[in-house]
């Protein structure tokens, strides 16, 4: 894709408007300036010096000044707004999407669909409702790597695959240190920050990038790598319902000075009838399987596929009886990153209103996963079964109260 700015006919025109500037949804809304014909015409952020800060690197960078709110809610009324990039924390993602497809604003949110089973239902109905095209920031769908990986799995070269490891590693899972509570900072409207997570004081540690180590506002590493490698299996599969059954076990084992309320280490079995996906993470490690942090491996009967980011590559299986391999190893295989392909999809798709390469159905399926077995700790429930006629856990009451979160006042969950 070009970064070059070409003459595109004002009816091929999107002009977008970015909800929450700092860090990932500024990345996500340049990706998106680099498509020809799209202009950043509103942002909206509740630090004032976050705000001012991305205007002038807009300004510098592609030459566009946009308006610029405190309140999504006034953005939303801007009329020239075609499209809404939602880059906020995850308790932030269902309100300003819904909002924005009543106000007929088609809508690139970003993963995890949002912070709550009950959450993910209700954007999903938001969506067919009002007939918007939604794309899920879960960009590896759009990456030349995994689209490789996914064309060798359809070709049947790997066998039946029933059987999907993942692992996450990372250092930054561990959260930040301890810290006092504090003063809300000039320019910070921290109450909007909240919005309709519970009340509470002012702390660092809880505030712009370590906010999702905190179940207020996210899921810890869960629901953020967790999704994205959780979404592969899926995607293989075409899979957009919840799992049968979901077995989870973890806690936090490490560093009692950090602060955070997730868990640095953690195991999940998600179970799709005759398929299992399994999910691992050690916060503060960096050594995997194969050599690599992170990865999924779907191991097949004829080898196993192994593949992260920038590569992929084939393991064969061994044949006892005819003393060979199975299949021929594949050599690491490399492809373009979906960062801005995602955003070049998005935008096509605007114009063309086909469904995105994430649609909706597709974020919350592993949305859904990854909250599922969350609660199944924070539960004390460790196996729940999923009641997919009545979406709701047929074996825990305990585990059914996290289903739908409870809104501070004066926000509330709209009905539809």
């Amino acid at each position: 894709m070009s970064s070059k700015r070409t003459h595109i006919p004002p009816s091929d025109q999107v002009n977008v408007g970015l909800i929450g500037c700092n860090s990932r949804g500024f990345s996500v809304l340049q990706n998106h300036l680099r498509v020809p014909g799209v202009n950043c015409v509103a942002m909206c952020d509740i630090d004032q010096g976050v705000l001012q800060k991305r205007a002038g690197e807009l300004k510098e960078k592609f030459n566009q000044s946009p308006s610029l709110y405190e309140d999504f809610r006034d953005l939303l009324e801007q009329k020239d707004v075609d499209a809404v990039i939602v880059g906020t924390p995850d308790h932030w993602h269902c309100l300003p999407m819904i909002y924005a497809c009543e106000a007929g604003k088609d809508v690139y949110v970003e993963k995890p669909l949002a912070n709550s089973i009950g959450e993910c239902d209700l954007m999903v109905k938001a969506t067919r409702k009002y007939n918007r095209i939604v794309q899920v920031g879960q960009q590896q769908r759009s990456s030349e790597v995994w689209n490789q990986v996914m064309d060798f799995l359809h070709s049947g070269k790997l066998g039946d695959v029933q059987k999907v490891d993942i692992w996450g590693n990372f250092n930054y899972g561990l959260g930040p240190m301890k810290v006092p509570d504090a003063a809300v900072p000039a320019g910070v409207n921290y109450d909007l920050f909240l919005g309709p997570a519970p009340s509470r004081p002012f702390n660092e540690a809880r505030y712009l990038r370590s906010w999702r180590f905190f179940w207020d506002y996210g899921g810890g590493l869960m629901t953020d790598w967790g999704v994205h490698l959780l979404d592969m299996p899926l995607w293989a599969k075409d899979i957009r319902t919840a799992p049968d059954q979901v077995v989870a076990q973890g806690n936090q084992y490490d560093l009692p000075d950090r602060s955070r309320e997730t868990y640095d280490v953690m195991t999940a079995l998600f179970s799709y009838g005759d398929y299992v996906v399994q999910w691992e993470n050690n916060a503060g490690k960096q050594v995997g399987p194969f050599g690599r942090n992170y990865g999924v491996a779907f191991i097949g009967t004829n080898g196993t596929l192994v593949a992260d980011r920038s590569k992929w590559e084939v393991f064969p299986e061994w044949d006892d009886a005819k003393k060979e391999n199975k299949m021929d190893p594949v050599e690491p295989q490399k492809g373009q990153n979906g960062h801005a392909l995602h955003a070049e999809n998005f935008i096509n798709c605007v114009r063309s209103r086909k469904e995105p390469a994430c649609p909706i159905e597709a974020g919350r399926a592993v949305a859904m996963a990854a909250h599922m077995a969350n609660i199944a700790l924070r539960s004390g429930s460790y196996h729940l079964k999923w009641d997919h006629a009545k979406n709701h856990f047929s074996n825990s009451k305990e585990a059914n109260k996290y289903i739908v979160p409870e809104y501070r006042k004066p926000w509330s969950l709209p009905k539809l």
